[in-house]
């Protein structure tokens, strides 16, 4: 399980020579960054003088905050799942006609996965940036720099997600579906950087 290596030890598997883990699996720990840095914002404003007002919503972000870094954490080992379901379609047989054809249709299922699973971590990171706004508007002042690093991983963690979602579809025959994912992926580009861009442009140092 990649999610259970040491950080060393992820990180030396990623600059091997070995195709995962890879930018899919990178973009959802980008995302559990996010989740995790938000969730410390808002533990470090609990029970804090001065942010008595904050206290119910910082433990509700704290406490969402948990749940969807134990989503993206997980999603972490989902995307090196769905790559080797890809590679193990390719690697079926084709000696008759029928298996040809079989094989096929085993790559485009594998493949439509192998978007679908990114896609998911892309809406999951985009979904931070609610709460990453509200830790930076009203969070502890003193960890605002944090919660500014949040806004980041989580649009890094979006843009990286959709690249490999964009490879996959260059590969699948499905109109209808490229276009419909691809029309998500557009929007969900263009939404992460604006709103990283509002958070950002709310940071007061």
């Amino acid at each position: 399980m990649l999610a259970d290596m040491n950080i060393k030890t992820f990180l030396q598997g990623t600059a091997s020579n070995a195709p995962v883990p890879g930018g899919g699996s990178v973009a959802a720990l980008s995302g559990g960054l996010a989740a995790a840095l938000t969730a410390m914002v808002a533990n470090l404003t609990i029970g804090k003088k001065n942010y008595e007002s904050m206290e119910e919503e910082m433990k509700a972000i704290a406490e969402s905050m948990t749940a969807k870094l134990n989503k993206l954490v997980a999603d972490i080992d989902r995307d090196c799942d769905a790559f080797n379901e890809v590679m193990a379609a390719f690697k079926l047989p084709k000696a008759t006609e029928e298996e040809v054809e079989s094989r096929k249709a085993a790559i485009q299922l594998a493949t439509k996965k192998a978007a679908l699973v990114p896609l998911e971590v892309a809406r999951d990171a985009f979904d931070l940036m609610d709460s990453i706004e509200a830790v930076v508007e009203r969070g502890n002042k003193n960890a605002v720099t944090d919660g500014a690093v949040a806004a980041m991983m989580a649009r890094t963690a979006v843009l990286s997600a959709l690249y490999n979602v964009k490879i996959n579809l260059g590969s699948i025959k499905d109109q209808s579906f490229v276009d419909e994912v691809g029309k998500e992926v557009a929007a969900l580009e263009a939404n992460a950087v604006s709103r990283e861009k509002e958070i950002l442009a709310k940071v007061v140092l």
